[in-house]
């Protein structure tokens, strides 16, 4: 996976059913904005609120409405439930597996190696490792990227630690390798594309596709300071939907911009009117 993929919110009806009519609306509303892949089941897509079988059908709606590629979210803290998201997200259509770590009992290098290396041994399609620390207590060290780099079923990585120095080296130790190494934090796409990123998968690239693509767009085409001149402008935005006010300011905000994005789904609950107001004054400009 190359660009830019957002982690697709999820709607939801009032009654907390999945709004599968408006996560087809969501992914043409998207796609038609210019993104080069889709993450059904990631961390802003609220799964770890799903049921297994209602993480498939989201995957299995995604893939059949994208004209892109799907990279679909199917980690959990087991092997073998992920195993078989993994498997059910293949029979889906999904070209791509993105897997959190394994989260809730701790494990070291050795133990997270061996799932990662077990699961691509098993799974149909590609993996991608996926190290997002914020949520889940866990951090996947580079010596453990670095050895799973080279296996033939393991296509790349989303860090989301936000970490500048782990991002260069995980770079640096999977150069020769073939692997995309995505990032996960908004603010710091032209940072990581300096660093020689491969793209993103992005929250702030489900309200503002455009935005975050004219990034991306700008620095392969060798016009650094563009790139991060837009990148600055989005900081703000960014940390609102992102760390301040989470999925429920990320959906508040794409419907000021008209996406059909549903209801969140409990126990989250809808952002207040001053909130609503700030984010529609953020995405005003986009």
């Amino acid at each position: 996976m190359i660009g830019i993929g957002p982690p697709l919110v999820t709607p939801f009806t009032a009654d907390g059913l999945i709004d599968e009519t408006a996560l087809r609306d969501l992914v043409s509303w998207v796609e038609s904005r210019g993104v080069d892949f889709l993450v059904p089941c990631g961390s802003n897509s609220e799964a770890e609120l799903m049921t297994a079988e209602g993480r498939a059908r989201v995957i299995e709606v995604v893939a059949a409405e994208a004209s892109v590629p799907v990279l679909a979210g199917t980690g959990s803290p087991g092997y073998e439930e992920t195993r078989q998201a993994t498997a059910a997200a293949a029979d889906a259509g999904a070209d791509a597996a993105l897997v959190v770590t394994p989260f809730y009992y701790p494990h070291d290098d050795t133990a997270l190696e061996a799932y990662y290396r077990d699961l691509a041994d098993e799974a149909e399609i590609p993996i991608y490792l996926y190290s997002v620390p914020a949520f889940t207590d866990v951090k996947l060290s580079v010596s453990v990227v670095e050895a799973l780099a080279t296996h033939p079923n393991i296509a790349g990585m989303k860090d989301s630690s936000g970490d500048i120095e782990t991002f260069v080296r995980e770079r640096r130790l999977t150069a020769d390798a073939d692997f995309d190494l995505l990032v996960g934090s908004g603010s710091m796409l032209s940072h990581a594309l300096d660093i020689g990123a491969d793209g993103g998968v992005l929250a702030l690239a489900n309200v503002a596709p455009e935005a975050t693509t004219a990034i991306y767009d700008a620095h392969r085409e060798g016009d650094v300071t563009a790139a991060r001149e837009r990148n600055e402008a989005l900081v703000e935005l960014n940390r609102a939907v992102t760390t301040t006010h989470g999925i429920p300011g990320l959906k508040a905000a794409m419907r000021a911009r008209g996406a059909p994005v549903g209801h969140v789904r409990r126990p989250h609950q809808p952002v207040s009117d001053d909130t609503r107001e700030e984010l529609e004054r953020l995405v005003a400009s986009l």
